[in-house]
């Protein structure tokens, strides 16, 4: 079938920080298309452009009641400040209520959390200045690393401010000590960096209909990504490696996208690049996340609810328990359905404290060589009954229920006109 050792292989050497436009990134890349070339299958890069900065100053500090200096990173493409700093009355935003949307006007505002498109709109419509948000855990105060988050374009077309991220323990600081005002400073310079696609195919012997197969190859910041998601990469390699040996009736064209954390880059770049050739795309098959030692199996599919039933069926007949539902699930293949294209996913989730992404403890020692065996097995079973189906059963059309879907996920407006939010 495939090489166990390659894969493994494949495995530990992505094991680092790859944040997507970086050197480290197109290093990830080159090694999947060096593990190609060992099973003699062409591949090409495919680039696109990604936003980036060079950031030179990120300051938060408390003027009142009492002077202190908050560590804090800037948002990577966030509005600059002047050299002095943008200084402006504290506000606590907790939520979008009326009561807060209020108070926000003219004040650097700390949110809860993630900063959303819904929340952010509301924030800019409201005359916030400035943002702060936060990340990590009050149970767990020195484990979290200081997130470098983004103001990604989707944000910046709402109205771009300066922003800043900290820790949670600086947070409940800032609420404690009833911070009255504050000073941020954001300096830095933007640029463009560029990001690939690592694209190969194999040729099916009918070659009419394509099955794409994709998995993204980058990571977070500060996390070596092995989980998330350098085991859905090498599963892809695994999978070309099978198919290379035994034909399959249909094309398959396997995509290891860049850039996925930033937003979906890779996919989103895929599917404009590829217009012309989408209608031949019967089906996306995504994995991302699996092989964890502690989790359950999973398979969100943004199909017909046929798909979902054929994944419960086949799971129950070969004794692979998984759970296949029906939905969004926000990885690669969420590009391929907004234009069409049935998509599943393949997961295998890790409960609350089994397993942490985007965390610098997303480690190889978190993961099970056996139940990484077994999901890519299950996942190739799937593939080659799809890749060998005398027409593949699942039917081309997205259900309007998941275009719903697809449009909150995007944060769309209802009755405005669909365009790709990044």
């Amino acid at each position: 079938m495939y090489n166990q050792k390659r894969v493994n292989d494949l495995l530990k050497q992505m094991s680092f920080v790859r944040f997507g436009g970086t050197k480290e990134e197109f290093k990830a890349a080159k090694l999947i298309q060096s593990k190609l070339k060992e099973i003699k299958i062409p591949s090409v890069l495919e680039s696109f452009s990604v936003q980036t900065s060079t950031i030179k100053t990120a300051k938060l500090e408390v003027l009142a009641p009492k002077k202190i200096t908050i560590p804090c990173t800037a948002y990577l493409c966030c509005a600059n400040t002047t050299q002095k700093g943008l200084e402006a009355d504290f506000y606590y935003f907790e939520q979008a209520h009326d009561v807060n949307l209020k108070e926000a006007k003219g004040k650097i505002c700390l949110v809860n959390g993630y900063v959303g498109r819904k929340v952010y709109k509301e924030f800019i419509k409201a005359g916030a200045v400035g943002l702060i948000s936060f990340n990590g855990n009050i149970d767990f105060p020195d484990e979290y690393d200081l997130d470098q988050r983004e103001m990604r374009k989707g944000l910046a077309q709402l109205g771009n401010m300066p922003a800043v991220n900290i820790l949670v323990k600086d947070a409940l600081k800032l609420i404690d000590n009833d911070t009255k005002r504050v000073r941020i400073t954001t300096l830095q310079q933007p640029s463009t960096a560029q990001s690939h696609n690592v694209v190969c195919e194999i040729k099916g012997f009918e070659g009419n209909d394509t099955i794409a197969l994709t998995a993204h190859y980058d990571s977070v910041h500060f996390s070596k990504g092995a989980y998330d998601n350098a085991t859905g990469s090498v599963c892809l390699l695994a999978l070309v490696e099978h198919f290379s040996k035994h034909q399959p009736r249909h094309n398959l064209k396997f995509i290891w996208c860049g850039s996925e954390e930033r937003g979906l880059l890779g996919s989103v770049a895929y599917v404009e690049k590829h217009k012309k050739i989408l209608e031949q795309i019967k089906l996306c098959i995504n994995v991302d996340m699996i092989g964890s030692i502690l989790g359950k199996r999973i398979a969100e599919s943004t199909a017909d609810m046929s798909l979902v039933n054929y994944i419960d069926y086949l799971g129950k007949e070969i004794g692979f328990p998984i759970n296949s539902s029906q939905g969004v699930y926000s990885s690669d293949s969420t590009p391929f359905a907004d234009v069409g294209i049935p998509a599943v996913s393949f997961a295998r989730i890790t409960p609350h404290g089994g397993g942490d992404i985007h965390h610098r403890y997303d480690v190889l020692e978190h993961l099970s060589e056996r139940f990484l065996k077994e999901d890519i097995e299950f996942i190739l079973e799937f593939t080659s009954r799809m890749a060998n189906a005398y027409v593949i059963p699942v039917p081309r059309v997205i259900p309007q229920n998941m275009i719903d879907e697809i449009d909150k996920y995007y944060c769309r407006e209802k009755d405005a006109k669909k365009i790709k939010l990044l």
